[in-house]
């Protein structure tokens, strides 16, 4: 059976998620961050040498990185085209872009955001005004208007598209956004005037019976609250 070696709070929980929606059989081997330091722990680096999540094993092979494997279980498993549009369609094409796009542009600014965010925390007392300044300047400057220019983006698609990334119809490119739209969502504050595609986007996909199995399975997620 296919196993998922899932990390709490982790880009793995879009996984269970397309496993869910595509009635995939699958068992789950947890893992737990640090707590002080919030990363994985040294058993991942048994299954993989950089010890990160999301890693499954399949028919006797390891597959890691979110994108690849939402382009393995899709050939292996998808083979009705449940979650993705017709080959050769302008809805493919986007399919292909958004799976690439959610990890190669928009989670290094998402990360960048949420390292200015902890970094008064992880300096002497003393020094935390000063590095709470920083922090703040870092974030008006460089991460909060690029982040915002995504937004719109994000917003503008999903009016144009119906609701969804990738054509007028729910697909693999909207499991893959899932994560950067919830990230931003922790991280931002984002407005119903301004962003209320984006917010309806997520209340949509929360509904969803396989989202909601797929959170039960993988456990407390915090980047929803």
């Amino acid at each position: 059976m296919l196993t998922v070696h899932h990390l709490n709070n982790s880009r793995s929980q879009r996984v269970l998620w397309l496993l869910e929606e595509l009635g995939v059989p699958y068992q789950v081997k947890r893992y737990e961050r640090n707590r002080a330091t919030m990363r994985a722990p040294a058993e991942l680096q048994k299954v993989h040498p950089l010890g990160k999540s999301p890693v499954i094993e399949d028919n006797g092979r390891i597959y890691a990185e979110t994108g690849a494997i939402v382009e393995y279980l899709l050939e292996t498993y998808d083979t009705a085209g449940k979650l993705q549009p017709p080959v050769g369609s302008d809805a493919r094409r986007q399919q292909t872009y958004w799976l690439h796009y959610a990890e190669g542009s928009a989670m290094p600014l998402l990360l960048l955001k949420l390292v200015f965010l902890r970094m008064p925390m992880g300096v002497p007392f003393f020094l935390r005004p000063l590095v709470k300044k920083i922090a703040a300047t870092g974030q008006a400057k460089v991460t909060d208007p690029q982040l915002e220019q995504h937004l719109q983006y994000w917003n503008t698609t999903l009016q144009q598209n119906g609701g969804w990334f990738a054509g007028n119809a729910m697909s693999a490119a909207d499991i893959m956004m899932s994560f950067p739209l919830e990230a931003a969502n922790a991280r931002m504050s984002l407005s119903r005037e301004r962003h209320g595609a984006v917010l309806e986007f997520l209340d949509r996909i929360h509904a969803r019976p396989a989202f909601k199995k797929a959170l039960d399975t993988g456990g407390p997620y915090e980047l929803l609250k």
